[in-house]
């Protein structure tokens, strides 16, 4: 069973959708944020700031590698893994990969709604947070844009399913 990969920006509904995605299909869920917390034993916000973006990247990388290809995983990748060290390559090999595009505005009000302030390049209470989802969006759509399936906006598993129909 081929795995899916959701990729997208921060609070874009990966985490979410996944979920659902996996009781639907069968397949187990995983969030590679998660994954590094529990190698790391540390929290992403804390990696940030003890060890720096770029061996926070690395950990992503190294983590990414260790899902075994048709595992029949749900996997939500970090907002920022696929730009980093051939990553999209690397999920494009060995899975579905789905970009999950939502506009910087809604994003904006997804991470204001959140209770925790847990995304390391954006903080909630920043001014100019919503420039920050612009630029980041524009500098990340070129890699998000090569995933097998893109889907514009909010969208419902079953909008998915029938997507990935033709893959699975």
């Amino acid at each position: 069973m081929k795995n899916i990969f959701l990729v997208g920006m921060p609070s874009s509904g990966k985490t979410t959708l996944g979920k659902r995605l996996s009781r639907e299909l069968g397949y187990r869920f995983v969030d590679t944020d998660r994954l590094i917390v529990r190698e790391e034993g540390k929290t992403i916000n804390e990696i940030f700031h003890e060890q720096g973006e770029p061996y926070f990247r690395q950990a992503e990388s190294r983590v990414l590698r260790t899902i075994r290809p048709e595992a029949g995983l749900v996997v939500a990748t970090g907002g920022g893994m696929p730009c980093f060290h051939n990553n999209m390559e690397y999920i494009r090999q060995t899975g579905i990969s789905v970009f999950l595009d939502v506009a910087p505005e809604v994003l904006l009000e997804r991470m204001q709604r959140h209770q925790e302030d847990d995304r390391p390049l954006f903080r909630q209470n920043d001014p100019t947070l919503l420039e920050g989802l612009h630029k980041k969006d524009a500098d990340r759509r070129p890699v998000y844009s090569q995933a097998d399936i893109h889907l514009q906006g909010t969208t419902t598993v079953e909008e998915l399913l029938q997507q990935l129909s033709t893959y699975l």
